[in-house]
C-alpha cells in the first residue's frame, strides 16, 4: 500500500523551536519535531514530509505545490497568520485539506494574534497543543 503524502509546513521563527520562548513553545526542537512527525505520520499510513521558512515567497510556492498536486497540508502559518493576505491567498487555492495548527493557545495570547487570515479557507484549527497539536492534525488527514 503506497503512503499518502502530507505537507507539513512552518512559517517564521519556527525553525528556533527548542530555543524560542521554551515557556510558551515547549523545548522541542524543530529538528526533534521532524523526526517525531515522519515517525507518527508512518504509523498512520502517512509519508511526512516537514519544511520550515522564513521567506513568505518560499511558503506561497509550497502552498501553490500542494494545491497543485492535491496534497494535505498542515500549516502552522505562525507570525502570516495574523499579517499575510498572500499567504491566506495560497491557501486559500488548496485542493486538499489543510489544517492550521498552533502551538500555543493564540487566543489566550496578544489580541493581535486572534485574527487569522489563514481560518477561513482552513478544513479545520488546531491552537494551543503544543507539538500534539500536529499529531491531532495529522490523525485528522489519515482519517479523511
Amino acid at each position: 500500500m503506497t503512503e499518502r503524502r502530507v505537507l507539513v509546513l512552518n512559517g517564521p521563527n519556527l525553525g528556533r523551536l527548542g530555543k524560542r520562548q521554551p515557556e510558551t513553545y515547549g523545548s522541542t526542537t524543530h529538528a526533534e519535531l521532524v523526526a517525531h512527525l515522519i515517525s507518527y505520520g508512518q504509523g498512520l499510513g502517512l509519508s511526512v514530509e516537514v519544511r520550515q521558512t522564513d521567506a513568505e515567497a518560499e511558503m506561497i510556492g509550497w502552498l501553490h505545490e500542494a494545491a497543485d498536486e492535491s496534497i494535505p497540508v498542515v500549516l502552522n502559518p505562525a507570525a502570516w497568520t495574523h499579517s499575510s493576505v498572500a499567504i491566506a491567498d495560497a491557501v486559500a487555492q488548496r485542493t486538499a485539506d489543510l489544517i492550521e495548527v498552533h502551538i500555543s493557545n493564540v487566543h489566550a495570547r496578544e489580541e493581535f494574534r486572534r485574527h487569522s487570515y489563514v481560518t477561513p479557507y482552513a478544513t479545520g484549527v488546531i491552537a494551543g497543543l503544543g507539538i500534539a497539536g500536529y499529531e491531532a492534525a495529522l490523525t485528522a488527514v489519515a482519517r479523511r
